[in-house]
Order: structure tokens, then sequence, then C-alpha cells
């Protein structure tokens, strides 16, 4: 497959109301080389890299903070990961949780544009062999 080709997922978040529906619309209007394929998350899209990412600058200006896009690693309709051949689809668990995050991120985004401060919240420490011995010994006992 020519490097210049790309299959792009697009990933509404669920707090958005822009809807699978309408991604795809706005591709096809587009009238450039592109596939597009209507999900249940968003959509996926495949062409030429320049077409998708124009494509993508498009679709993300109907929600900038809600709308995200990762590579697809397999083209469209590819038998090693269609459903059709499949039944249920490999990688469609880690999707699916990546979906749920989305509310998160789309929060943290929309208050960063608005200028809020990001405060990190500290890491518990690891803990040390020692402590966890000790703790294993005393359940054992």
């Amino acid at each position: 497959m020519d490097k210049e080709f790309e299959t792009r997922m697009i990933v509404i978040s669920p707090s958005s109301s822009v809807t699978p529906d309408q991604v795809t619309r706005l591709v096809h209007s587009l009238g450039m080389e592109i596939t597009v394929k209507e999900t249940c998350y968003g959509a996926m899209i495949e062409g030429s890299k320049e077409d998708v990412h124009k494509a993508l600058a498009a679709v993300r200006n109907l929600d900038p903070d809600r709308i995200f896009t990762k590579v697809r690693g397999f083209p469209i309709g590819d038998a090693r990961r269609c459903r059709a051949h499949h039944g249920s689809r490999p990688g469609f668990t880690q999707l699916e949780k990546e979906w749920e995050c989305l509310r998160l991120v789309d929060k943290g985004v929309t208050a960063s544009a608005c200028g809020e401060k990001v405060c990190e919240v500290p890491r518990p420490n690891k803990l040390p062999v020692k402590k966890l011995r000790e703790i294993v010994d005393e359940v054992s006992k």
C-alpha cells in the first residue's frame, strides 16, 4: 500500500452534539477522493494523506474540542478487522474504553482553551518491596 495513503478513525466524544451522520455527510460534501464509512462512534475515512488531513480539518471545525482522530492500521473493509469476517471486532474493547474516557478529555481541552489552569493530581508513591513483604507476611499469618 502507498505510504501516502492513510486510513483514520474519527471518534466523536459522547458529550458532543455532532452525529456520525453529520460527519459522513460533511466528508462527502467536500468532493475529495476519500472513502468514508459511518460508524457507531463517528466515521472512518481513507484516501491520500493530503486529502484525509484536509477532511479532518473540516470535520474538526464542527466541534473542535470533542472530535478526535487516530490512524487506523488497516484499510476500511480489511478482512483482518472487518466484523463481517470475524463476528466481534478485534480491538473494539479498546476503542470503547477510549470513547468512554473522551468526556474527561474534552472537559480538559475545553477548560484549557478557556484559560483554566490545569492542576496536576499527585500520584501515590510506589510501594517499596520491603513494605509489600510486610503486608504479605501479615496477611499470611
